[in-house]
C-alpha cells in the first residue's frame, strides 16, 4: 500500500474518535482489522483502496476462514471494512464499496453465561469489611453493576458527578457515546453511600472517578475483573465470574420477573431490541429446566 493509502487509515481513526465518538477499545478493534487488510494487500501487490474489488475481498475473507476465524470474527472484520469504505466514499477517495455485495457470515448465537438469583445473592451478600476501604469499594461497585445492568467499561468510566444519590439514578455513557439514565437499587445506594464516605481517604484530590484504586487513580478494567474473580472464589462459586455475567444476571432476572422486553432494552442501552431478545431464550431455557424437573411425563426414571 502506498503511504497516501495508509494515510487514510489515520484519517479514518480520527473520524471514529472525533465524529462517531466511539470508545477507544472499538477504535482499536477497527484499526486492527484494517491493518490486517492492509498487510494482506501488500502481499497481493494491491497498492490502493480503490484497487480492491469484491473478488479480492472475498479472497481476503476466505483466507481468514481457512485460518480458523469464527463467523463472529469474520462478521466483525467485514463490519470494519464496510464502515471504512463508507468513510472513503464520503470523502471521495473511492467510487465503489467492494464489501457491499458480500453477505455477513452466519454464526450460531450462543446464550450468554449468567448467574441465577441464588448465586448472585451468594456473591453480593457477603458483607464488606467496614474497616477495609477496598472491600467497601468492591461491594458498591459490583452491587451497582447488578443493580443497574452496567457494562464493565461503563462502570469504570463513571465520574462522581454522574451519580445522583438523592434521586437514586446515574447517568451512563454507553456504546456509541449514547447516554442513558438508569435507576440505582436500594442496596446499591446504601453501599455507594458507605464507599463515598471512605473514597476521600484514598482518592487523589483532583480525581473525578467514582471508583478508584488503592493508588488513588481511576480503577482499571483489569483490576475490576480480578477483584470480582477473587470475590467469587471467596463466595464459593465454582465457575469463573466476570463483570458481564452480572449484567446478564440483571437482564435475565428483570425480564423473568417483569416480562417487559422494551424496558429491559432501555435499561441495558441496546440500540436494537434483537440484542435484548437473547434474554428471552435464557428465560425459556430456565422454564424448560423447571418443566423437565417437575412434569410427570418429563422426569427421568
Amino acid at each position: 500500500m502506498t503511504p497516501e493509502a495508509l494515510g487514510w487509515l489515520e484519517r479514518y481513526q480520527r473520524h471514529l474518535v472525533s465524529e462517531r465518538r466511539l470508545s477507544s477499545l472499538t477504535c482499536k478493534h477497527y484499526r486492527r482489522e484494517l491493518d490486517g487488510l492492509a498487510h494482506w494487500c501488500r502481499q497481493q501487490g494491491i497498492n490502493d483502496w480503490s484497487d480492491i474489488d469484491g473478488q479480492s475481498l472475498r479472497r481476503f475473507v476466505a483466507a481468514g476462514h481457512r485460518r480458523g476465524l469464527s463467523g463472529r470474527s469474520l462478521q466483525r472484520r467485514l463490519s470494519a471494512i464496510r464502515s471504512f469504505y463508507a468513510f472513503l466514499l464520503r470523502e471521495g477517495a473511492c467510487r465503489l464499496d467492494p464489501a457491499s455485495d458480500i453477505p455477513l457470515p452466519k454464526s450460531p448465537r450462543r446464550l450468554p453465561q449468567t448467574l441465577d438469583p441464588d448465586q448472585t445473592a451468594r456473591l453480593l451478600d457477603r458483607g464488606p469489611d467496614s474497616s477495609d476501604a477496598l472491600d467497601l469499594r468492591d461491594a458498591a461497585l459490583f452491587e451497582l453493576v447488578y443493580s443497574s445492568g452496567l457494562r464493565l467499561a461503563e462502570v469504570a468510566a463513571l465520574d462522581l458527578e454522574q451519580v445522583d444519590a438523592a434521586s437514586g439514578v446515574i447517568e451512563v455513557t454507553g456504546k456509541g457515546a449514547r447516554t442513558r439514565i438508569v435507576p440505582v437499587g436500594r442496596m446499591a445506594r446504601a453501599r455507594l453511600q458507605s464507599w463515598l464516605q471512605t473514597r476521600g481517604l484514598i482518592a487523589h484530590g483532583d480525581e473525578t472517578a467514582l471508583f478508584v484504586s488503592r493508588r488513588g487513580g481511576r480503577l482499571s478494567h483489569r483490576s475490576i475483573q480480578a477483584r470480582l474473580d477473587r470475590l467469587a472464589r471467596r463466595a464459593g462459586l465454582e465457575q469463573h465470574v466476570h463483570p458481564h455475567m452480572l449484567r446478564h444476571a440483571f437482564a435475565s432476572h428483570l425480564l423473568e420477573s417483569s416480562g417487559d422486553l422494551r424496558a429491559v432494552q432501555e435499561l441495558l442501552g441496546h440500540a436494537d431490541i434483537s440484542t435484548t431478545q437473547i434474554y428471552t431464550h435464557l428465560d425459556f431455557q430456565h422454564l424448560a429446566e423447571v418443566y423437565d424437573a417437575a412434569h410427570p411425563r418429563a422426569k427421568k426414571k
